[in-house]
């Protein structure tokens, strides 16, 4: 799956606004600013699929996107941005949490790291919840360019024993850059090795806008 074709599908304001959970679906989410559209437009190959910005706090909505008509691509808003009201956190929070939790179709998480950075304890919280709530996830280093190879291997080494002393196992990590179109294919091979995974929804099933209304279940 080296050459992809994307275009976006729809925005929601609620999990409930989702296309219909009839393909498999992967996520991108992370801190704000963290270069998540960046890397969303490296591997649909496109310029302006996902909307970049240098100003946090830009994505505000679940951002769906069809993929060779075979799959969704979701964009989501990013975390742990504080120039904003305690309103508008609480409801991204719940927005995000919603979609996480009661998205069936949802096959992975991939959560984006700045490769330049310490493990963030918001990311720390934020994969600690994942895993309670057995989410699946991989981590996406981003801006792996602005490292030199010594600095990266020294940081991805501190990650590595981060994550092995609290969660006892390692998910799947790749190192990425928007800039120089790295961990392309190994996101891509990713994905579609874990489309097995996908279980279509009976017939008749119900939908998720007549499911019942957000749980009290925010990050």
């Amino acid at each position: 799956m080296k050459n992809i074709s994307a275009k976006f599908l729809k925005s929601s304001s609620d999990n409930r606004g989702c296309p219909p959970p009839d393909k498999p679906e992967y996520a991108f989410i992370g801190r704000s600013n963290v270069g998540k559209s960046s890397l969303i437009n490296m591997l649909c190959n496109q310029k302006d699929l996902a909307k970049t910005s240098s100003k946090p706090g830009k994505t505000q909505l679940i951002n769906h996107f069809i993929v060779d008509n075979k799959w969704y691509l979701v964009d989501l808003p990013g975390y742990g941005y504080a120039k904003t009201s305690k309103t508008n956190l609480d409801k991204f929070e719940a927005l995000i949490s919603n979609y996480i939790t009661k998205r069936k179709n949802l096959i992975c998480l991939f959560i984006l790291i700045d490769s330049r950075l310490e493990l963030q304890k918001i990311d720390g919280e934020f994969m600690d919840w994942c895993t309670q709530h057995e989410i699946p996830f991989c981590l996406a280093f981003t801006k792996t360019d602005k490292l030199g190879k010594n600095q990266w291997a020294s940081n991805f080494a501190k990650y590595k024993k981060r994550l092995m002393d609290y969660w006892g196992e390692l998910p799947m990590m790749i190192a990425t850059s928007a800039e120089k179109k790295q961990g392309k294919e190994e996101i891509l091979s990713y994905i579609e090795e874990n489309m097995q995974y996908f279980i279509p929804p009976p017939k008749g099933a119900k939908s998720e806008t007549e499911e019942e209304d957000y749980d009290e279940n925010t990050i």
